[in-house]
């Protein structure tokens, strides 16, 4: 049977790692839509297009009849991030996107079989003011019930449930905690400023300072890119995922301590001292520094650092791992249902950060 999927926000975090995982399987056709068409993936279809534009969406999606599954991480974003999570505007635009897409391709995919929608552990509520952590039960777990606030999760995946009725595609709903990758210019990757920072520094002769205001053992969760896009493949072809949302995290916890560690030891560098700095504030401020070290070392991505890094990337990172960072409550997540349902992938959090940060050095990305 041909199977064709198509990644809505195909140069982001999940997209691209989701477009090379499929695109590595046997008897899997891969097609990427975004706005911005990644480069250097050999046997993937790229079209580009605002999922904004209702009548773009119409063109381009009602000629994809072949269509028989889709992941959707598409993503839309504005500057300085956090306000967005809560601004109706932002909700409503994240909404029109996916009808956009899905109502000219429902029309003419007669084959589509299943649908992958990717939100967050934003689900449980924990960003928003009127909730916070509050009553929140530890681990998160997908039973648990909805925390009451407007969030763009629900618009989306109630609309995808109106849908499927009269229709037999399943819809899996996934929940990554933090996600970890090396997709360039992404909204909410934490590693291209980290990896910006530790050039800078190792250029100029110095340590990877750590960059908190403290180094307490906190521990976090994290999930790698690549581990999300291979829960996407399970539940393509698992109908026990069918209907049902799933957390995803690598299967561990760390703290920043331990992981700095390996960071440092991917750049080969000394681990430095404790030096509270701002990833949005204060590494602009050493944008030369970086147009140096692109152009000494002929890198392959921008002399712009904030251009490079993303610019939400860097408040994301402040939230992260910066003097912003929230850590003293671990709001951990369960990933039971996913492991009893057959997801059972898992991956070394502090040999991920080694992963990623090499993988950016070996692609030219970092010096």
């Amino acid at each position: 049977m041909k199977r064709k999927v198509l990644v809505a926000g195909a140069s982001g975090l999940v997209g691209l790692a989701a477009v090379k995982h499929f695109a590595s399987l046997p008897g899997w056709e891969v097609a990427g839509v975004s706005r911005r068409k990644p480069t250097g993936i050999d046997g993937v279809e790229f079209v580009s297009v605002d999922l904004l534009d209702a009548d773009a969406c119409r063109d381009v999606f009602s000629r994809l009849g072949d269509v028989t599954h889709l992941v959707y991480a598409a993503l839309h974003e504005i500057p300085g991030l956090l306000p967005g999570w809560l601004d109706d505007e932002v909700i409503d635009k994240n909404g029109a996107m996916l009808r956009n897409l899905f109502e000219p391709l429902a029309t003419v995919a007669k084959g589509l079989t299943h649908v992958s929608l990717l939100h967050g552990t934003k689900a449980y509520g924990i960003h928003h003011p009127s909730l916070g952590v509050r009553g929140l039960r530890i681990p998160l777990k997908e039973r648990d019930p909805r925390r009451p606030h407007h969030n763009f999760y629900w618009v989306q995946e109630e609309y995808l449930r109106g849908k499927q009725q009269g229709h037999d595609w399943g819809l899996t709903t996934f929940r990554p905690t933090v996600i970890y990758g090396d997709a360039t210019g992404a909204n909410m990757n934490p590693a291209l400023p980290i990896g910006a920072y530790a050039a800078i520094l190792k250029e100029a002769g110095e340590p990877l300072h750590f960059p908190g205001k403290n180094l307490a053992p906190w521990v976090h969760e994290a999930v790698d890119a690549d581990l999300v896009a291979r829960a996407l493949a399970w539940a393509a072809e698992t109908p026990r995922a069918w209907g049902e949302a799933y957390n995803l995290t690598n299967g561990d916890v760390f703290t920043w301590s331990q992981a700095w560690e390996a960071i440092a030891e991917a750049m080969e560098m000394p681990v430095g001292e404790q030096r509270p700095m701002s990833f949005v504030h204060d590494l602009p401020k050493r944008a030369d520094e970086w147009a140096a070290v692109v152009d000494k070392y002929a890198l392959a991505g921008p002399r712009d650092l904030v251009a490079f890094a993303g610019y939400n990337s860097l408040v994301y990172c402040d939230v992260m791992v910066g003097p912003e960072r929230r850590g003293d409550f671990p709001a951990l997540n369960s990933t039971i249902k996913a492991r009893q349902h057959g997801f059972h992938d898992c991956v070394d959090t502090e040999d991920m950060f080694r992963t990623i940060f090499r993988r950016l050095r070996e692609q030219r990305v970092l010096p």
